[in-house]
Formats: C-alpha cells, structure tokens, sequence
C-alpha cells in the first residue's frame, strides 16, 4: 500500500514542546479499508477525502483521534534494538518519534549490560516516556519462575518500582484447559492477582491473541472470552485488547465446531464495557483469508484495520477520552524502529472530521 507524505503539525507541535529543533516530514498514512462494519453502537465515520487522498485522514483538520499523552509502544516489539544497544538509545529514538508511554516485556537488556529497575524508570522518565505497563507469565512448572503464579510479590515488587500502574500477562487463561469450568478457575487466580494488583495501586489485566475467542471443548455454544468476562471481578480483572488478534479471532471463530453462525464485533465488547479495557495494542493486517490467522501483520497504517474508526468510537463515549492507553505493537517486524516511527506518524495523523 502507498503512504502520503504530509507534515503532521499536531506531531511537529508535541515534538517542538519535547525541544526537538525539527521533525522529519513524511507523516505516514494508508488506505483503510475497516476490517469489519461498524457496529450500531460506534460512532459513524462520516469522513470523506477526494479520491486522490487517503481515505478518512483529514491531515490537519479535525480533532486528533489519538488523545495527547496517550501513545505508547510495547517494547516487545523492539527486543532487538533493546537486547543490543540498550534501554538508552532506544528511548531516546521513542522521544523523537512522539511517544508519550512505554510497556514492559522484561526489564534486562541483554548484551547492553545490567541495569537496575530504579535506573529504568529513571531513564525512561528523563526521555519523556511514561512506563504504563508490563508483560510477565502467568504460571510455569518452574517453581522458581518469574510469574504470577510463582512469583506474585516479586512481580508486584518489581512492578511498584517502576511506577506502574498496570501489570498483566499476555498469557491465555488455558492453564487448566479450554472448558468452562477451566476457564472459571483460571479466572479466580485472575481475580487474586487482580485484588493484590489493587491493594498496591495498580491494575492487573490480560492480554488476548486470538484463540481466547474460541469456543468451550466441553460446550461449543460458549465462547470462552465470554467466560473469562463473565468470571472475573470487574473491580479487580481488566483487558488489553490486541485489536489485531482480536480482529483474528473474528475471523477464525465467526462459526462455532458445528458450523453454526457465531458473529462477534471485537469494537462491541469494549463499547460495553470500556472501563475494563485501559489499554490497547495497535496492531495492523492485510486481510489474507489463506492465512490461517486471516491476516498478514504489517506496520501500523499499512493494513486494513481502521484505527481512525476504532479509537474515534471508544475516545467519544462520554468521559473516555483520557481513559485508555494506545500501545503500538508489531510482533516481527521488518526494522523495528523504522516501524516505531512510521506507526507514530500515522496515528499522529488521524483526524475526525470537525
């Protein structure tokens, strides 16, 4: 897909304020295609743009759709740049590119030397960045192992001295299988970590791939995210969607085993509760229906995902704006900070219509 090269001034602006004497022109946009209608719910997107333009940007005009001070990067995606250079030199290229957060998959830098957690928050604070979250494990046969179900104080230990307010796992709740009463229990240890994740400030939440959208082995009527929302205290338990892999999900698990219709709007679940969903991974795909997952992951405003529709819709329910954390996210990507500064530039540069 093509991109337009425009100057972004809200991103110019924000960078300016950081003092940074320029930014690069060349604000990145695709052609969205949405990966699914909108719900009746959501907020219509009544943009239009001449032919010639990228569909539903409005580059300069409009409100921004992403709220300031709201966009992050899950360091997972960066694992090389951390592993080799460093926390210091990776930050620091996140400060040019507008980042506002950062969240955690792991505290070490590999080759790059020790550091210790007070000199991480430290050092992402000096670099204008906000650590908002992290990723650990939920449970491993280890009994020594850095998770949830090994390790919860060490984990909140951790966690507290880097000023978090959100710690999570991006592991599935399959630890005691795929049936519902499964799933249920796996939902009570969620909800302890959930109620210790409180009692220090902070907020425990899961991270979804696509197979927590699957249905129940033991009743194929009932989808197991379902279970999962049903089962965990909403006080206590709260979500990150990965819009990519939930948009996977759609495509995988639209039919039950049996071939019945099973038609889900990832969009729907946060529209109803979205004081469960504090965070999100903003991650893109072209529609591939030969791939198993239905799509092919690409840099964030290369694919068919409408980011414009999806964060317009959650920012203009009333009092959400502020609410949520947009963390950027590419599992493999080709050259991870040319896609930082490229995903950076597109959701900078989307506007809704004044």
């Amino acid at each position: 897909m093509s991109r337009i090269s425009q100057t972004d001034p809200e991103l110019t602006h924000r960078l300016t304020r950081r003092g940074m004497l320029g930014v690069a022109a060349g604000t990145t946009a695709a052609a969205l295609l949405g990966a699914a209608a909108a719900p009746a719910t959501a907020a219509p997107d009544t943009a239009s743009a001449p032919a010639s333009a990228d569909r539903g940007h409005g580059h300069g005009r409009g409100r921004p759709v992403l709220p300031p001070g709201r966009l992050g990067i899950q360091l997972y995606s960066l694992r090389d740049k951390v592993s080799t250079l460093g926390f210091a030199p990776v930050f620091a290229e996140l400060e040019k590119y507008g980042y506002d957060e950062v969240e955690f998959a792991g505290y070490t830098q590999g080759s790059a030397g020790p550091i210790t957690l007070a000199q991480l928050k430290r050092l992402a604070r000096n670099h204008g960045l906000n650590p908002i979250g992290s990723h650990v494990g939920y449970y491993s046969d280890d009994p020594g192992a850095y998770t949830f179900a090994q390790n919860l104080t060490k984990v909140l230990d951790d966690a507290q001295a880097l000023g978090l307010k959100h710690i999570g796992t991006a592991s599935g709740p399959f630890r005691y299988g795929s049936t519902v009463d499964a799933w249920k229990r796996a939902a009570e240890e969620f909800n302890t970590y959930g109620a210790a994740a409180r009692a220090r400030g902070m907020k425990f939440y899961q991270h979804n791939h696509s197979e927590e959208f699957s249905f129940a082995t033991d009743n194929p009527k009932v989808r197991l995210y379902d279970v999962l929302l049903a089962e965990t205290d909403p006080d206590l338990v709260f979500l990150e969607m990965d819009i990519f892999w939930a948009y996977s999900g759609q495509f995988r698990f639209s039919k039950r085993p049996d071939g019945s219709a099973a038609p889900f709007e990832p969009l729907d679940y946060v529209l109803k509760q979205p004081h469960r969903y504090p965070l999100f991974h903003v991650k893109d795909g072209v529609s591939d229906p030969s791939n198993q997952y239905g799509y092919d992951m690409v840099d964030v405003g290369d694919g068919d995902i409408d980011y414009k529709r999806f964060i317009s819709a959650v920012t203009k329910l009333r009092g959400q704006r502020f609410a949520h954390h947009w963390q950027a996210e590419h599992d493999n990507p080709t050259e991870s900070l040319t896609f930082a500064r490229r995903s950076s530039e597109h959701l900078h540069s989307l506007r809704e219509k004044c």
